[in-house]
């Protein structure tokens, strides 16, 4: 699969990036904390995941302001803003009515734009949400975490990788804390992460009309299970599954579970596996390369080949990869592509 990007804007000119993979009726993906278009569809398990929502959907996600490919607003992290981003992305990608899938934050997201917005919402699925940002950690790890953030961020991302995603292997662990990083500046990732200690759509639960299915594993280190709860009993009629795990994000653990609950939830059919693009050994020779940070000309004075000729495995891995830049490729290899 690929995903066509595409640009929109917000009311301030703020410039939105988004993305469109797979075909059939609309289902907007409202993402977590930190985004990057390019990135996330680079990370193998993260790509998969997306790729799983996509068959048999037209799947829409996007960048919010200040993050990935999307410029920055100058305006201050709330809800409203969040709010209409998904707005714009929507009416710019022509989906008037839709499934929503709302992750982490995105859950909260989810919940208000269905409660403001409910003839635009088929169906809704919220996934390791809370209803109450004060109550997912006490104020003084809050107010730890944010501080790390803003001082630190190199160490804030590896400490924030470890609460996301316990159990994933060296690899996926050091990709997801290199993409933290390039996803946002340091005080971008803060002030994002303040405003999700800030949510609060307890009063917005009662008029979602959307039929809905709330997600959340068993163990989530970042979001406790009692706020997914909390959202389901707040949702009338809403449909409440405990999955077994400990990582916060979809993509690390069991994703199967995930996608296999949201698929049949939507009235998809279950997945055969495919077996996924690869490249040849020369290609993933160069790959390793580029992750280390060489450029065409050191690969191809490594490789004893023409310069040229490396700049056309560079290419040839983009193509058959479905990516549009170098750091796509080092984010692959590094999750282990």
């Amino acid at each position: 699969m690929d995903q066509r990007l595409a640009t929109t804007k917000l009311s301030d000119g703020t410039k939105i990036a988004y993305a469109l993979t797979g075909e059939g009726p609309f289902l907007v993906y409202a993402a977590g904390w930190l985004t990057h278009l390019e990135l996330s569809w680079a990370l193998r398990p993260e790509r998969g995941f997306y790729e799983s929502l996509a068959r048999g959907r037209t799947l829409v996600r996007y960048d919010k302001p200040g993050c990935g490919l999307s410029g920055p607003s100058g305006r201050a992290y709330t809800m409203d803003l969040e709010l209409e981003t998904l707005q714009a992305v929507a009416h710019a990608a022509g989906a008037r009515r839709f499934d929503l899938l709302g992750t982490s934050l995105g859950a909260s997201v989810s919940a208000a734009w269905a409660a403001a917005h409910p003839e635009t919402v088929r169906r809704m699925v919220l996934y390791g949400g809370w209803v109450r940002g004060q109550d997912v950690a006490s104020p003084a790890i809050q107010r730890h975490v944010l501080a790390l953030i803003a001082e630190h961020w190199g160490l804030g991302s590896d400490v924030l990788a470890e609460i996301f995603a316990p159990g994933a292997d060296a690899g996926i662990q050091a990709a997801f804390t290199s993409y933290q990083r390039e996803s946002a500046s340091a005080q971008t990732a803060r002030d994002m992460l303040e405003m999700c200690y800030q949510v609060d759509v307890g009063d917005a639960l009662g008029r979602v009309e959307a039929p809905t299915l709330v997600l959340h594993r068993e163990e989530d280190r970042a979001a406790p299970i009692d706020q997914g709860r909390a959202l389901a009993d707040g949702i009338h009629g809403a449909r409440f599954e405990v999955l077994p795990g400990r990582a916060h994000l979809p993509y690390v653990g069991d994703v199967d579970a995930i996608a296999r609950a949201v698929r049949r939830f939507l009235g998809l059919p279950a997945l055969r596996r495919t077996a996924a693009p690869s490249l040849t050994a020369r290609q993933r020779e160069v790959a390793a390369l580029v992750a280390d940070g060489l450029t065409n000309r050191a690969i191809a004075d490594r490789l004893h080949i023409t310069e040229r000729s490396a700049e056309s495995h560079v290419e040839r891995i983009c193509d058959r990869m479905g990516f549009r830049s170098r750091s796509q490729i080092a984010a692959w290899y590094a999750s282990g592509g």
